[in-house]
């Protein structure tokens, strides 16, 4: 008998019927020579502290940094997990061999590795690997099983990730609590979390400290064009004004004229960390929520795997966009312009050296189920929308430059005029994107003009004030996270910093979740803004690399070096160790005698109080 062990019962099923294992049990399914069962997401983690030593089960620094001599994991106390671990291990006794079925990524292979190990399993196992959940791909999948070997650097980035995380933010979090805690509050520290909540606290400061400044543009209307001056702007309005006096004596005149045509690439498929933005700007979900939502949406067979950190295409999936666009039939005015032309095929999409094991998202080419929610549905029309965007050609356009002079003074109007829409007539209808609307002044349909042509104009004084930068909301913070702290809006370069990024795109989410439950962050509309609490103990925090994102981005590089096997876990574990160690002498030494309180805890304390006075004023009415 095989055994298959999927990572939720949904996929079980979906995996046990096309196997022909029809017959059901409790926990598991069996037949046509397999058995079925599937864990609940994580079964198993890595031990607690007093699993280690019992003495360890006591906050004390004196116990500090706690380091077991060898990690090891335990079942998680819920009787649920233990009765389905139960049912599994007796299936691995029973089975001849063993498909570890969880989903394709760090984490799927960290849950199903685990539950193996603490079920002692000696069987031989091979690994399925599938990027979307249809009923062709899971067969497809079957017919390509892979050794387990295969993926063995996979498991180990993620166990260093789980015991990072450990020694880190148990450690620290012990540490800070007991140092700079008030009465027993607890202070998080985490290796992803605290980068992040110093992301928002940096952001939040520059804004409070800004000191807005004035200052003056000077530009010209001529022909009912603005014309801006190329030289600097003005901090002295008195400056600017006496320019304008010399100007009136003198007529304008065009020196150049210059046309240069441009193009625009169709924006980049969706990775996780892009779609969870978007749907922020577009929508107004929080990450967690777009999570959620491409997460049924992958398990309802409608798009790809979706914890994914790549914006590209393997080129043998070429074949099956044909099939998937006539799929969209909701689409078909979008599609009626690609029907009966030769499919494009851009490097911007299409590139297995960008592909690891997974690709960008994209619709699987199953019809659309009449009961999805609106929330699914609009995220599927984003989903949808950006694929069939990359088969249109580039928007074109051309760039006109007029530069013209006044006396000894140089003036510039940029003008654009679209010559193709190509991809920008696939959103001109529907949701807003930020590639379609643009309303900069540079744009502007330019009226015809002659070199050497002269003429009155009208110069002005354009006052302006300096703008803090804006506050992060969950789209924007993401892309931080991303980027390790760069503020970058070319995607090319994004791309490129994606290796030093902060987390994974499956976590970044729950971080955010961990900061609002914390009392770190609270959200104002759309923007984030941190706790009197997080900048306190932001402001304690001495350890760079415990709060610098560029510092800890470049950590989880090491984590993606050793996924490929280019890194030593056995480095990467003593890194964490001598830098905790390091982290403990350095606040044990703090002589301050400071103390922080969350806002969640102030929050609970008020509650308290209230409760005391409603019970106080009943024992009075009494």
């Amino acid at each position: 008998m095989i055994l298959c062990i999927t990572e939720k019962p949904s996929v079980g099923r979906d995996i046990a019927r096309i196997l022909g294992a029809n017959t059901r049990h409790e926990g598991y399914f069996e037949g046509n020579g397999y058995y079925v069962t599937w864990t609940f997401g994580h079964l198993c983690s890595l031990k607690e502290p007093s699993d280690y030593f019992p003495q360890w089960k006591h906050w004390a620094i004196s116990l500090l940094p706690m380091i077991p001599p060898r990690f090891g994991i335990r079942l998680i106390d819920n009787d649920s997990y233990k009765k389905q671990f139960n049912i599994i291990s007796g299936l691995i006794l029973k089975c001849d061999e063993i498909i570890n079925c969880g989903d394709a990524g760090q984490e799927g292979e960290l849950i199903q590795r685990w539950v193996m190990q603490k079920a002692g399993c000696d069987k031989p196992v091979k690994r399925l690997w599938i990027n979307s959940m249809t009923d062709d791909a899971i067969r497809d999948g079957f017919n390509n099983l892979k050794p387990e070997k295969n993926y063995e650097p996979l498991y180990l980035a993620g166990l260093c990730r789980a015991i990072g995380d450990w020694v880190l933010g148990i450690n620290a979090t012990r540490l800070y609590s007991l140092k700079y805690g008030d009465k027993g509050q607890i202070l998080s520290i985490g290796r992803v979390q605290t980068p992040t909540l110093a992301l928002v606290v940096n952001r939040q400061l520059e804004i409070e400290n800004f000191v807005p400044q004035d200052y003056w543009e000077l530009k010209t209307i001529y022909k009912n064009v603005s014309f801006s001056y190329t030289g600097k702007k003005f901090h002295q309005k008195e400056r600017g004004e006496a320019i304008i006096n010399e100007l009136k004596k003198f007529p304008l005149t065009i020196t150049e004229i210059s046309e240069k045509k441009g193009k625009e690439a169709p924006p980049r498929l969706f990775d996780l960390t892009s779609l969870q933005v978007e749907c922020n700007k577009k929508l107004n979900l929080s990450a967690d929520d777009t999570l959620k939502t491409i997460q049924s949406l992958y398990e309802k067979k409608l798009t790809t795997y979706p914890r994914v950190d790549t914006t590209y295409l393997p080129e043998d999936v070429f074949k099956q966009c044909g099939p998937i666009l006539n799929s969209l039939s909701q689409y078909q005015n979008l599609l009626e312009p690609l029907r009966g032309k030769k499919l494009l095929k851009s490097k911007k999409v299409f590139d297995n050296s960008k592909i690891t094991d997974h690709h960008a998202i994209i619709p699987t080419g199953q019809s659309l189920p009449s009961n999805l929610s609106e929330k699914e549905r609009k995220v599927f029309e984003l989903i949808a929308l950006r694929f069939i965007s990359v088969f249109y050609p580039d928007f074109t356009f051309l760039q006109t430059i007029v530069t013209a002079s006044v006396d000894k003074y140089n003036f510039k109007a940029t003008g654009k005029t679209v010559l193709d829409p190509g991809w920008k007539k696939v959103f001109s209808d529907n949701l807003s994107d930020d590639e379609i609307t643009d309303d900069k002044e540079d744009d502007s349909i330019l009226p015809k003009f002659e070199k050497g042509e002269s003429g009155p104009h009208k110069p002005k004084l354009v006052k302006k004030t300096t703008q803090p930068p804006k506050p992060y909301t969950e789209g924007t913070l993401l892309k931080a996270m991303e980027t390790a702290g760069a503020s970058v809006e070319d995607e090319d370069l994004r791309e490129a910093l994606k290796a030093n990024g902060i987390g994974r795109p499956s976590t970044r989410a729950a971080i955010i979740e961990i900061l609002y439950k914390r009392g770190y962050i609270v959200k104002e509309r759309k923007s984030l803004k941190a706790t009197q609490a997080a900048i306190d103990l932001l402001s304690l925090i001495h350890e760079e690399l415990l709060k610098s994102a560029k510092l800890t981005g470049i950590w989880e590089g090491k984590l993606r070096k050793i996924e490929t096997g280019d890194y030593s876990p056995h480095d990467f574990i003593n890194e964490i160790k001598i830098m905790i160690s390091e982290i403990t002498d350095s606040v044990i030494k703090d002589g301050s005698d400071r103390r922080i309180i969350t806002s969640q805890v102030l929050s609970d304390k008020a509650a308290a109080k209230n409760s005391a006075s409603k019970k106080s004023s009943r024992k009075e009415k009494k």
